[in-house]
Order: C-alpha cells, then structure tokens, then sequence
C-alpha cells in the first residue's frame, strides 16, 4: 500500500458513536478506520415514543446518537447505530435486572421475532444517510434449566432481548433469516454498500 492511499485512509477515519463491542469488532472486520466517540443520549422506546415502528425507532435512535457526537465533532463521518428486537408489537430493549432478562427469554421462547439494526452515517458536510436491517431470529422452546445456564454463562443486561446471537447463541436459537451480523449489532453487509458508496471503502 503506498503512503498516498494510508495517509487518505487516515483522513477519511470516522467517528463510531456506540460504545458497543460488538460493534466494533464488525467494524474492524469491515476494514474502516474508525474511533470511538459517545455522547450520552436517551433512548427512545415505546413508552417515550408510542407513535413510532420498531424500525422507526431504531432509525431514530441512532440519528439522535450520530448527530449529537457530530455536533461536537463537525468536519467528520460519523456512524450511529441502534439495535431493536421486537416480536409482534412488543419490543424487547436491554433488561434492566436479571429478573426481567429471565422474564424476555421466557417470552421470546418458541417464537420468532425480528432484530432491526438502524444505522446512520452522517457525513461532514452535513448529508445523513440513514437506513436499517432487519433479521428474523427463531428461538428453541427454552426449559427453565436453560434459561437459568444461559444467564449464569452470559452477560445479557447490555444487550437488546438479554441474549447475544454471538455468545452460546446455539443453546437457545434455533435459526436465523438474514444478517447475522445484524442480529450482533451492525448490519454489515448493507453498511459496507453504503460506506464504498460514500467512498469510505
């Protein structure tokens, strides 16, 4: 690789505003040049946000991250992300005990829902792309005994759904239709069309 296309390389670095490592691990596989930067937003769920898809809110949810660190960060990409599970018209956010991370595997169990990831990429001259996948996950009948080791082996309250397809995800999903990458927190595949389309790849 010649000096010319490293140094352009370092000059198009973005920002990836999510503290989330999963993500950055599939951001790193993609080969972009990124740093961390997050800004404390509150979410917005279906409670605050009654009127909005779980494809809406997502897509929201990561505008609201993106545009608070580019607003500290003008003259820079920067990606915001946002990762929904959601069966029927219940969503499923990251559980805020492990009593209720046991009460989402219960309800998930035997079912499938959908994992929608919104992303959005905000350019430094001001331009939003923002876009979302969505993936279909179908959960095993879970016993008791499979939920209380599922919580025992994984860490679940950061996650959305309190399980992570990634982390002894063979022990209670049965299949998965779509990104996989999507259902771990970034849909890959769409996000690398989008990022050669900014020439960021």
């Amino acid at each position: 690789m010649s000096i010319a296309t490293t140094d352009m390389m370092l000059e198009v670095k973005i920002i990836l505003a999510s503290g989330s490592p999963r993500r950055r691990e599939l951001l790193t596989e993609l080969g972009v040049c990124f740093e961390v930067i997050t800004a404390d937003v509150p979410e917005l769920d279906e409670a605050t946000s009654p009127g909005l898809t779980p494809a809406e809110l997502a897509r929201e949810n990561a505008r609201r991250k993106a545009a608070a660190v580019a607003t500290l960060y003008s003259g820079r990409w920067v990606l915001g992300a946002d990762t929904v599970v959601a069966l029927g018209n219940r969503l499923f956010g990251k559980p805020a005990s492990r009593e209720e991370a046991r009460a989402f595997l219960r309800a998930l169990s035997g079912h499938s829902h959908e994992v929608i990831t919104g992303c959005a990429l905000m350019a430094p001259d001001g331009r939003e792309e923002i876009f979302h996948d969505v993936s279909t996950v179908t959960f095993r009948e879970l016993s008791g005994e499979t939920i209380e080791r599922y919580l025992a082996e994984v860490s679940v309250l950061d996650k959305a759904g309190a399980y992570a397809l990634q982390e002894r995800g063979e022990w209670i999903i049965e299949s998965v239709q779509g990104s996989r990458n999507n259902v771990i927190g970034l849909p890959t595949e769409l996000l690398g069309k989008v990022f050669k389309k900014c020439g960021l790849l």
